[in-house]
C-alpha cells in the first residue's frame, strides 16, 4: 500500500509527463480540469493512468467529485488495495 506522499509524488510525475505541464502546477488545491485543460479524450488518459498504475477504475459517476488534485489523491488513497 502506498502512502499519501508516495501517491502524490508518483501521480504528479506521471501526470506532468503525460500532459506536458510543469509539475509545480500540480498542487492539492489546483483544479484538475483547468490545470490539465482536460477534454473528453484527455480525461480518458487521466483515468487510464490511475487504472494502470493503481488498478483503480474511476467510475463515471465519481468523476464530478474529483475537482482538485487533492480529491484525486484522496480517491486513490481510499481505494488502493
Amino acid at each position: 500500500m502506498n502512502t499519501r506522499n508516495d501517491i502524490i509524488k508518483d501521480i504528479n510525475a506521471k501526470i506532468a509527463e503525460e500532459f506536458e505541464i510543469d509539475e509545480a502546477n500540480i498542487t492539492p488545491d489546483a483544479p484538475i480540469f483547468e490545470t490539465l485543460e482536460l477534454d473528453s479524450i484527455s480525461l480518458i488518459d487521466l483515468v487510464s493512468i490511475v487504472h494502470h498504475d493503481y488498478g483503480i477504475k474511476i467510475a463515471k459517476e465519481d468523476l464530478p467529485q474529483l475537482k482538485t488534485f487533492g480529491d484525486l489523491y484522496d480517491y486513490i488513497e481510499a481505494r488502493q488495495a
